[in-house]
């Protein structure tokens, strides 16, 4: 409970820079229309980025950990009369099929963090909608709107 109550701090702590930021660049008439809508749709912009760079990571992760499992099984396969061979690829079959269960998990946090950073944005930006022209962002409103 801990670590979304920093999630929820950072997000405000995030929107009140972002607000004072675009604050100035209104007052040097930078600025068009509503600096509130501009904020949020800059936070929501980051959180995008964010959200997208650490799946990447994530699914990076779990490719790796496929591949890695993939070629001990083929190397299982070949090795059908050394045991103590076996026995070794078996050991690490058993360590990547633990990475591969981290890394899932790691998705399932994930998910949470993008639920909870998706509430605190909420909480303060009601009424934004990304642009239907940036595709991206929409995908992510949607899949997020879905995963409610």
């Amino acid at each position: 409970m801990n670590q979304y109550r920093k999630l929820d701090d950072t997000i405000t702590m995030r929107l009140n820079r972002t607000n004072a930021q675009f604050r100035d660049l209104e007052r040097e008439g930078v600025v068009r229309g509503s600096v509130q809508d501009e904020v949020c749709a800059h936070l929501w912009k980051d959180l995008v980025e964010n959200w997208k760079r650490r799946t990447d990571i994530i699914s990076y992760c779990d490719g790796v950990v496929d591949q890695s499992m993939s070629e001990n099984r083929k190397q299982l396969e070949s090795q059908e009369t050394d045991p103590v061979q076996q026995r070794k690829i078996q050991g690490a079959l058993y360590a990547e099929e633990v990475k591969r269960n981290q890394v899932h998990n790691e998705l399932a946090v994930e998910k949470i963090v993008r639920n909870r950073s998706l509430d605190a944005f909420r909480s303060r930006c009601r009424y934004f909608e990304p642009p239907l022209t940036d595709a991206d962002a929409r995908k992510w409103w949607e899949a997020a709107q879905a995963g409610r």
